[in-house]
């Protein structure tokens, strides 16, 4: 027998049934970057970017993703989030877009999927904004840093 939680004894796939579980206030953030040439982390500062400005795009997508979430990962739950908070930032030190995402929400599951989900489609709209110009840019470094709330309690990353 397993102890995953989105497999039942005979090992099928399930959506884990959180009714019982207490609703508490939730909170996750996680961060990613899309490396790129100078040349390109240039275009987005001279706002010369031919499609549009490619951080506010980005932006109001990783919103949308968050709310998707549940449509894109089979086994996650529809959530009433509160809130959703995506930042993007340039880096010149790393020739980088700088990505973070917070979700929110008072429930009975976890929001760690719909930030991670908002930072990856910030990030592919980032390259997809930018592909033009360049198409070696990388998608790094997408990782949960912080969670709180639920009975599992908080995580921070190191």
């Amino acid at each position: 027998m397993s102890n995953l939680t989105h497999i039942d004894q005979d090992g099928n796939a399930l959506m884990v049934d959180v009714s019982p579980k207490e609703i508490t206030e939730r909170v996750a953030t996680a961060r990613g970057q899309v490396l790129m040439s100078s040349e390109t982390l240039n275009l987005i500062k001279a706002g010369d970017v031919k499609k549009g400005d490619p951080l506010t795009v980005a932006q109001l997508a990783g919103i949308m993703g968050a709310k998707k979430t549940p449509d894109l990962i089979p086994l996650c739950h529809p959530l009433g989030l509160t809130s959703v908070k995506v930042t993007l930032d340039l880096n010149e030190q790393d020739c980088a877009v700088d990505i973070e995402a917070t979700c929110k929400l008072k429930g009975r599951t976890g929001v760690e999927m719909e930030a991670l989900t908002a930072v990856s489609v910030a990030a592919l709209t980032v390259y997809d904004m930018l592909k033009a110009a360049e198409k070696s840019m990388q998608i790094t470094n997408i990782r949960l840093v912080h969670k709180a709330g639920g009975k599992s309690g908080d995580y921070t990353a190191q």
